[in-house]
């Protein structure tokens, strides 16, 4: 039987989340914050018995691993399937101005109406395959133990709704979780008896304790 817990960590803060900037698949320098903030996710981390990281393939979530583990003795993968949605055209523009753009409210609200056609990024369906891939990836390695995963707000948002059964269609309905927090932390265990019964159970979700 299987018995994982995941640690689901976004990255810390980049410039181009201060400036309101759409990041996306292109990333951007961390800032002094972000560097404080991943620093206090790997003290309140540190006692964690990780048997393997996981980061996107994305510079700022990769740093970010590194400042969590800050040495330690633990495998550290990138899984290009936890990169963040890839928004195309619109990636380095201002995210206020963007909202304004019909197609731009069907990202943000209906997974399923969004085709990408002005953006000509990547729709739902696409993204939702490449990251659920990931993640049944990581799961079919490894057997037992905690596994840290450094990804993106959308990666993430979508995840953690998928775990409490949501669709990627329906995931962006108010009952589940909104933007996670740069630098919080979400747990999740995965209790699996056969691959067709895996049970997701949600912990503590968008955690900001430790960066108070």
């Amino acid at each position: 039987m299987k018995s994982l817990t995941f640690y689901l960590i976004r990255h810390r803060k980049t410039q181009w989340n201060e400036q309101g900037l759409l990041q996306g698949s292109q990333d951007s320098p961390l800032t002094k914050t972000g560097c404080e903030q991943a620093k206090l996710t790997g003290q309140t981390l540190s006692k964690i018995p990780f048997v393997a990281a996981y980061s996107s393939g994305l510079k700022r979530a990769i740093d970010t691993a590194k400042y969590i583990l800050n040495g330690r003795n633990i495998p550290l993968f990138q899984h290009i399937g936890l990169n963040e949605q890839d928004f195309g055209k619109w990636e380095g523009k201002p995210v206020n101005g963007l909202k304004e753009l019909e197609e731009y409210q069907l990202l943000s609200n209906f997974p399923l109406k969004y085709k990408a056609l002005i953006s000509q990024g990547e729709t739902y369906d696409k993204f939702a395959q490449r990251v659920k891939q990931s993640i049944d990836h990581i799961i079919q390695i490894h057997q037992t133990g905690n596994i840290l995963i450094v990804s993106h707000g959308n990666t993430l948002r979508l995840l953690l709704a998928l775990f409490s059964g949501a669709t990627w269609q329906n995931h962006r309905e108010p009952k589940y979780l909104k933007m996670p927090t740069n630098s919080s932390i979400s747990t999740v265990h995965i209790l699996q008896e056969k691959e067709s019964t895996t049970k997701f159970i949600l912990g503590n979700i968008n955690n900001t304790d430790h960066l108070k």
